[in-house]
């Protein structure tokens, strides 16, 4: 009957240091899903604040006004486009006509 006793309380102090670990393993576990969360949390709102400086530096009139600035870029006009053909070659532009000549006063 001893060695039954022994064995039980073997048993026993056995499934208890077992227990203990479990729970703080478990306790380890939450701790660093915690911290992975908050992690989570944070790049998220990184993500986030890059988003809406993303948006705001690509507006259409900072892109242009840095075109112009730093670029030295123009807009387009008539005067100065190029047309080519498939061929490789440019087509010449067209004139622009001639501006009207003022009316003439009438003297009177």
């Amino acid at each position: 009957m001893a060695r039954l006793n022994v064995l039980l309380l073997m048993a026993v102090m056995a499934t208890a240091l077992f227990l203990v670990h479990t729970q703080y393993r478990s306790r380890l576990l939450f701790t660093e899903l915690d911290r992975a969360n908050t992690e989570a949390r944070r790049l998220e709102v990184d993500g986030d604040r890059l988003q809406v400086e993303k948006r705001a530096q690509a507006t259409p009139l900072r892109v242009e006004r840095l075109a112009k600035e730093q670029l030295k870029m123009r807009t387009t006009t008539p005067a100065i486009t190029q047309y080519v053909r498939p061929d490789g070659t440019v087509i010449p532009p067209i004139p622009a006509p001639p501006p009207a000549p003022p009316a003439a006063r009438r003297g009177g």
